[in-house]
């Protein structure tokens, strides 16, 4: 299946309601960038400040009906003018399999390395961990994720307890069993919905 992606650019005072419209018109994502180069660091308990310039796209699936969600949008942030619209069609791709053509064998500390499964592990003699990046967060290529594999690597001698929490693929417990020989514990959390709807909008900023 392929995708229709609506693209505009739009001040800070109506990206926010573009956005919002996009996913309330079904959008399967909706997603938020910088349009220039204003780079927004961290901020106050509450504030969600955008850029001064925006750029939204909404993904639908191909068979949507583009004029009428162009129409339906003019609607939705009347009386603001719709900002010009880049109509998009994106070509469905096994996602998981294209960014393993970026995954590479990677050395964490001096003894631990994450292999994906269609390499051979670098050095047979340190400790591997064979893992393929999915959907699930914990690849060992987030900053936070590699800072842990190092400490692991640097720490764990034998005998520790270690304490998983809100794990995604596991790797930090695997890791910890194949470094120290323990017998690490998970916790993997879920979001329960009584009555989960059809499609569960995805909204991503960067």
């Amino acid at each position: 299946m392929a995708w229709l992606q609506l693209v505009f650019e739009a001040p800070s005072d109506l990206a926010e309601l573009l956005s919002d419209s996009l996913e309330g018109l079904g959008a399967d994502a909706v997603t938020m960038r910088d349009a220039g180069d204003e780079p927004i660091f961290e901020q106050e308990l509450g504030q969600a400040k955008l850029w001064s310039s925006t750029i939204i796209s909404g993904l639908f699936e191909d068979a949507a009906d583009t004029q009428v969600l162009i129409s339906k949008l003019e609607d939705k942030i009347a009386p603001q003018p719709l900002p010009p619209c880049d109509i998009q069609f994106i070509p469905d791709e096994d996602w998981e399999r294209a960014w393993l053509k970026d995954f590479k064998p990677t050395r964490f500390g001096r003894r631990l390395w994450v292999v994906p499964s269609v390499f051979d592990p670098p050095d047979t003699g340190a400790v591997n961990v064979i893992l393929d990046p999915g959907l699930a967060f914990g690849t060992g290529t987030h900053p936070t994720t590699s800072m842990c594999l190092e400490w692991l690597d640097g720490h764990l001698k034998g005998g520790e307890s270690v304490l998983d929490f809100g794990c995604g693929s596991g790797i930090l417990a695997i890791a910890a069993l194949k470094l120290g020989r323990i017998t690490p514990r998970l916790s993997i959390l879920i979001h329960r919905q009584l009555q989960p709807p059809k499609k569960m909008p995805i909204k991503i900023m960067y």
